[in-house]
């Protein structure tokens, strides 16, 4: 293994946390799930509409408990804002 970046502040025992890059990723989930959902069902492809909305509400539920967790970690004094926690 190389030696780890000047700096950095996660370590092999603990690493960096990626909740708000998850976050952003379940919200592009979301929008996108949602939008060619609506699309589907315009087309008349319900199976697949209802294939996007079941993807889309289970991005929700994973935004609710990533900030839910973030909320918790803020309380706790850790997280710096950025991507990487």
């Amino acid at each position: 293994m190389r030696a780890q970046p000047r700096g950095a502040r996660g370590t092999f025992g603990h690493p960096y946390s990626a909740l708000n890059l998850r976050l952003v990723l379940a919200l592009f989930g979301l929008v996108v799930g949602v939008a060619l959902g609506t699309l589907a069902l315009a087309a008349g492809l319900t199976w697949l509409a209802v294939l996007l909305f079941l993807l889309a509400a289970t991005a929700l539920v994973d935004a609710v408990v990533v900030e839910l967790r973030r909320r918790a970690r803020a309380r706790e004094g850790g997280g710096h804002g950025s991507l990487f926690e």
